[in-house]
């Protein structure tokens, strides 16, 4: 028996061994909020050589990549990249929603429970407790036995916490009344001193005292359209939307510590904090394999101000290119250049602004406001339910019916329901703007591998969370805003084609243009990591880009 448990020691510890070697001291996921797959070509000629073209040269691209449901929101698209999975099952199924039982809108990462720490006014009412699903971060720490680290950073704080997931050591986030990185009380009772440290170079009153100037000279910014621009929003202080941008001057009437993520040096105290948080934490040097979670919030921002098609937006990503070589020049450094692993993408995409597209006589929109809608409806139903507000909400594309006014005789609700319901349907279908109109009862029908635009609406549909009726707009349009600016939370290719760069060990060189959704993520790091996949799973891994030779 002796012999026999010596032999099996001999034969599976060089395997295990193996395994371990294969394992990278840290993986590094980047998110860039609002990053068109065509940025990486429009763009290319005015990128260096050592910030995405190093993950495109020498690493692995997709180049159609897709979000695989709707809406394509922030909250959304982290939750699914970092899940492995889609609305439907990790619950996320917008940045707010309307909470069918506290009867108000909810955030998704918003926790009354949880206290602000770094800052005692700021939004540190944060925690993951709603995604409903594992996250591939989570994965790491149980397999570890909690030994790996796992720290998610961001502007935004559903941008640090999703990604970061249920088991993380902590997230940080920038906390707009005091210029600052914060936490809550779901992570840690107090600031490591790395973080504490980096907060008191108040970085953020360098970059908010300075200008933001084009990064080359404005002549040079021919992939875009020209800066004075009637399509992009005006600052308060400034009579045009147009280079340079005094932030000195304009930081009062602005929002102050709020208008910094507004500029590009967002991402550069973003990047900066990174740099703090990967020695501080001793990231990749704690004999297990760590977890870095970066997402960049500020060409959000710029974007659903300026648009695609501006000058800002060009001149955000030159910065951005210039922030990943750094962050990558950082991981040689601290890590070693052959001992990580980065992957890139985004949440969404953007639709181009509406009313440009329009005086351009290409089909698009502004689609009613929420508000306005729910007004209509409730009109509507007004004539066969007098005295009846049946519409509560309507938030993300959908409509939320009070479904207690449903619950009176049981022999008539239901016919009630129906009637409410196809009144809606068909009021809604004949609206300009509005292309598919899907109830509840006809998404229930539908298959989670369904194609089409009902495929997209089953896959971001959760029965629990959503509304009574979804319904998806015209290509062009989108919900609200005015004749400048734009936003995303289609199920069209604009809004849903996203890089996917892979880049480090184990990763071969090379492009597929073989469809991907982005739910692959997940698995594939699964298989790299030679860990579980994450609980709602429902991706598969990325062969193309898997090197085991």
């Amino acid at each position: 028996m002796a012999i026999r448990k010596i032999i099996f020691v001999l034969v599976c510890f060089p395997i295990a061994a193996a395994f371990a070697q294969d394992r990278p001291k840290l993986v590094v996921g980047i998110v860039v909020d609002q990053m068109r797959q065509e940025y990486l070509y429009r763009f290319h000629e005015k990128f260096g050589e050592r910030g995405f073209n190093r993950l495109i040269n020498d690493g692995f691209m997709l180049t159609n990549a897709h979000y695989n449901y709707v809406p394509t929101y922030t909250g959304s698209g982290h939750a699914s990249v970092f899940t492995g999975s889609t609305p439907t099952v990790h619950g996320i199924i917008g940045n707010d929603w309307w909470d069918k039982t506290l009867k108000k809108n909810v955030n998704c990462v918003e926790d009354d429970r949880q206290k602000p720490v770094g800052s005692a006014t700021g939004n540190g009412d944060v925690s993951p407790w709603r995604l409903l699903s594992s996250t591939i971060t989570d994965e790491l720490k149980l397999f570890s036995q909690k030994k790996s680290k796992v720290i998610g950073i961001s502007i935004k704080d559903r941008g640090a916490t999703l990604p970061a997931g249920h088991l993380a050591d902590a997230a940080y986030w920038y906390d707009g009344t005091t210029g600052k990185f914060i936490s809550s009380t779901y992570y840690v009772q107090a600031l490591p001193a790395w973080a504490d440290n980096f907060n008191g170079l108040k970085l953020s009153d360098n970059f908010l005292n300075g200008e933001w100037r084009t990064t080359l000279p404005i002549e040079q910014y021919v992939e875009s359209g020209p800066d004075d621009s009637p399509y992009e929003r005006t600052w308060k202080g400034k009579d045009k939307p147009v280079f340079p941008y005094d932030l000195k001057k304009l930081r009062l009437e602005n929002g102050n510590y709020n208008l910094l993520p507004n500029t590009p040096m967002g991402d550069d105290l973003l990047e900066a904090f990174a740099e703090a948080a990967l020695k501080g934490e001793g990231l990749g040097k704690n004999g297990q394999t760590d977890f870095l979670t970066v997402s960049f919030s500020c060409p959000d921002l710029i974007g659903h101000s300026m648009g695609p098609n501006s000058v800002e937006i060009e001149d955000t990503y030159i910065r951005l290119d210039k922030n990943i070589e750094a962050l990558l020049a950082n991981l040689d450094k601290e890590v070693g250049e052959h001992n990580y692993i980065v992957f890139l993408t985004a949440d969404h995409a953007v639709a181009d602004v509406p009313r440009y597209l329009k005086d351009n006589k290409m089909p698009a929109g502004n689609f009613m406001d929420s508000k306005t809608l729910k007004n209509e409806l409730n009109t509507l139903l007004q004539k066969n339910f007098p005295g009846k507000t049946l519409v509560e909400a309507v938030v993300n594309n959908q409509v939320f019916f009070n479904s207690e006014l449903f619950a009176g005789d049981p022999k008539t609700s239901g016919i009630d329901l129906l009637i409410a319901t196809e009144l809606v349907t068909t009021f809604l279908q004949a609206k300009e703007g509005v292309a598919e109109v899907f109830s509840k009862n006809y998404i229930k029908q539908g298959s989670y591998n369904e194609t089409g635009t009902k495929g997209m609406i089953v896959r971001g549909y959760n029965f629990k969370r959503s509304g009574d009726i979804s319904y998806e707009l015209e290509p062009g349009w989108i919900a609200g805003g005015g004749p400048q600016g734009t936003s995303h939370g289609t199920s069209y290719a604009y809004d849903t084609n996203v890089p996917i760069l892979f880049y480090g060990k184990g990763i071969r060189k090379g492009s597929s243009a073989a469809y991907h959704p982005i739910t692959d993520i997940a698995p594939t790091l699964s298989v790299l990591l030679n860990i579980k996949f994450p609980s709602g799973c429902t991706g598969q891994p990325i062969t193309e880009i898997i090197d085991r030779n």
